[in-house]
């Protein structure tokens, strides 16, 4: 069985977030797609089997199984495209169902996911102290118009409005307190972000509560971000998020809330073969 390497929500052709891809006629057994998981490396590794009239999807990251991933998504969606043609495709996840959409753009493949349905809930006094004090934010740093909230849009994050680009830019914390906090809140991620301009997002992702520092785009936060912000409208049309340029893989990320409280969301992005 081929694991499949691409970069998803590229830049100008460049960057983007790695995903593994293994499309198989049948789904391997937990345990080898978490050690396959594991040998990939990347945040997140997409299995994909057949079943019905779609495709039966789970999603791996280096330290166990998350019910749902963007990127490695949109990863898939390419590779069913370049196998299959350009088409929608349906998803059966392990809790949910959604779809993603390949096309070809200049002889590049990217796709366009439909996201499970959307919620949030403002954060409480003590979990917002406690993702203050792990990201070293003081009240000021935070955006007063966007309060903290656990979001969620197939997976569970909390995101964090900053009220300066500069914060954004700066994000650090310490591995192993994040990777506790986020394990003991159930957040895959935790999204610090800033709103640029009316359609335009910079953020940054820590994923430390399931192997990795960060996140150079993460679809799965912004369909759960873009629920949240259509919702308390502050946010209702479409948007841009930047992600991953403070890594080195500067990414794009198309977002399209669907009308409707806790309707889902259309992600979309290019992606590029990882050759090694």
């Amino acid at each position: 069985m081929t694991v499949q390497k691409l970069a998803s929500f590229t830049r100008d052709g460049q960057g983007g977030n790695p995903a593994g891809v293994m499309i198989t006629d049948r789904l391997p057994d937990g345990a080898d797609m978490q050690r396959i998981a594991v040998e990939v490396g990347y945040s997140e590794t997409a299995f994909a089997a057949p079943e019905g009239p779609g495709w039966r999807v789970r999603y791996f990251a280096p330290e166990g199984e998350v019910p749902f991933c963007g990127h490695a998504t949109i990863a898939l969606g390419a590779a069913l495209g370049q196998a299959h043609g350009a088409a929608v495709y349906p998803l059966h996840l392990n809790d949910t169902e959604i779809s993603v959409e390949a096309y070809e753009e200049d002889d590049i493949w990217g796709a366009r996911l439909v996201s499970p349905t959307t919620r949030h809930s403002v954060a409480d006094e003590s979990l917002l102290q406690e993702a203050m004090a792990l990201f070293g934010l003081r009240q000021e740093d935070l955006d007063p118009a966007i309060p903290v909230a656990k979001v969620h849009g197939g997976a569970d994050h909390l995101a964090v409005a900053l009220a300066r680009d500069e914060s954004v830019t700066s994000m650090a914390y310490d591995f192993d307190t994040g990777a506790a906090f986020m394990q003991r809140h159930g957040f895959v991620t935790v999204t610090l972000f800033h709103r640029a301009a009316p359609d335009l997002i910079h953020a940054r992702n820590a994923f430390a509560g399931h192997g990795v520092y960060e996140d150079p785009a993460t679809g799965a936060a912004a369909a759960a971000l873009a629920g949240y912000l259509r919702d308390t409208d502050v946010q209702s049309g479409s948007f841009r998020v930047l992600q991953g340029q403070e890594m080195g893989r500067p990414s794009e990320l198309w977002v399209t809330p669907r009308e409707g409280r806790g309707q889902p969301i259309e992600i979309s992005g290019l992606t590029q073969a990882i050759t090694d």
